[in-house]
């Protein structure tokens, strides 16, 4: 199901969005209606809006757009994109009227299994934004798939870790949760974790991570999967703690979308 602005989406507005690829957008877990962390989307969506834009976001409209996409029941992962189909490469300089594209898709089961993720080197142009702009961060997902990882894990030119291609990144000392401090997108996964656990925010470096007892990435498609291994540095597949966060994040209330 595609929408934009509560109506279907012509051809000529997706190829607007195709070739200029010029937007922001927030992904939300929707279960029976009801979603964690929402209030943190809409803050996202104005945030970046503004950032990206230049412009003031109607949440009221946008929450709207959002649950007519919704089944009554069951589970989906609603994408809320905001980009202005009359903005093209050579005019992108020109006034923005964002408008709202409202797409669904089914949500997977949960957890899933440990990945084995590869270290490159990449940050992404504004870290902060949730930018429709992802090519950087596909193509060394690509890159390490296709070397027998399953994901790539971000670094700066110093080996300072800051995430994942889609997701972040936490690490797991004894009983608490270290979050590295390099810049990011906090995702609202992280946001809440960061809400319902112990944790701090440190510099973390490949060479600390045998420091660590465990690792995992968090995002709403995948919740809490845990990291089995960095390169060539092997974690646990569970954990007591990676099983305690996945019952935190179950636990945080939910809103009616």
């Amino acid at each position: 199901m595609a929408e934009l602005n509560g109506s279907p989406i012509s051809l000529d507005h997706l190829q607007a969005l195709a070739l200029t690829n010029y937007g922001h957008f927030t992904s939300i877990r929707v279960e029976d209606g009801h979603v964690r962390g929402l209030s943190l989307h809409l803050a996202r969506l104005a945030r970046d809006c503004r950032a990206v834009f230049d412009t003031d976001l109607d949440l009221d409209l946008v929450r709207d757009f959002a649950r007519r996409a919704v089944p009554s029941s069951g589970d989906c992962v609603v994408r809320v994109t905001i980009f202005d189909p009359a903005l093209d490469l050579g005019h992108v300089g020109s006034d923005a009227h964002p408008h709202v594209l409202v797409t669904t898709r089914p949500a997977g089961p949960l957890p899933l299994p440990a990945m084995h993720v590869q270290s490159v080197v990449y940050t992404r142009d504004m870290p902060a934004v949730k930018s429709v702009g992802l090519f950087g961060s596909l193509r060394h997902r690509r890159d390490s798939q296709r070397a027998g990882f399953d994901d790539a894990l971000f670094t700066d030119a110093d080996s300072v870790i800051s995430e994942g291609g889609t997701w972040n990144v936490g690490f797991v000392k004894g009983d608490q949760v270290v979050w590295p401090d390099a810049e990011c997108l906090v995702g609202t996964t992280m946001e809440l974790l960061r809400q319902a656990h112990p944790s701090s925010t440190a510099t973390v470096r490949l060479g600390d991570l045998t420091d660590f007892d465990a690792a995992f990435a968090t995002n709403i498609g995948i919740g809490v999967r845990a990291i089995s291994a960095v390169d060539g540095v092997t974690f646990p597949d569970t954990h007591p703690v990676i099983g305690q966060l996945r019952k935190e994040y179950a636990e945080v209330p939910v809103d009616l979308l």
